[in-house]
């Protein structure tokens, strides 16, 4: 009578299949945990983040605006022609939705409240409250540095998605990978 031999591998890969169902949901709530709490230790919601990408020669926005009265009128720009709104057209319908009009340098929250350009995940925040708390627990965006017990810096929304027309372009899929055992997608 024969045994049949199983090997390792395929036992390895039985457990994989029952285990991880149930265990990848722990862990990334546990990840996610880890991320907030450090998050939280940083002062209530204060971020190492770097400068937003800005065109250059456009900030400070006070240096061209200076002295120049608000016009809350939508209408075609004559400067500022590469910027066209294309964000939550129903409720962002002009400039001053997020910019303040009397203070250019600064961003206003929907309370009012004057932020920096480096605290713009706070105004982003407010609409997209499942982004902004994913970004905090570092599972959305993109971060640099420690994982935990270190420095590390928090990208801002705009570095990845332009603020006035936040929504990605398209793009072509790459073609699949070769392995060498696939005969199917070679060279």
């Amino acid at each position: 009578m024969a045994e049949s031999a199983v090997s390792p591998l395929a036992i390895f890969r039985f457990i994989l299949r029952r285990l991880m169902p149930a265990v990848i949901p722990i862990v990334a709530v546990l990840l996610a945990g880890v991320c907030a709490s450090a998050s939280d230790k940083k002062g209530g919601g204060e971020y190492l983040v770097p400068p937003p990408p800005f065109t250059p020669g456009i900030f400070p926005c006070s240096s061209c605006h200076e002295g120049m009265e608000p016009n809350a009128q939508k209408r075609e720009l004559t400067e500022h022609t590469n910027i066209k709104l294309r964000h939550a057209s129903e409720v962002i319908t002009w400039c001053f939705v997020c910019h303040d009009a009397k203070n250019r340098d600064k961003l206003h929250l929907v309370n009012g409240d004057l932020i920096d350009f480096t605290e713009s995940y706070r105004l982003c925040g407010q609409c997209h409250g499942t982004n902004y708390r994913d970004w905090r627990a570092g599972i959305h965006g993109k971060r640099i540095g420690y994982f935990a017990n270190g420095p590390r810096t928090y990208f801002l929304c705009v570095n990845c998605h332009n603020p006035h027309d936040p929504k990605f372009k398209p793009l072509k899929p790459e073609p699949p990978p070769f392995r060498p055992l696939d005969k199917q997608n070679g060279p």
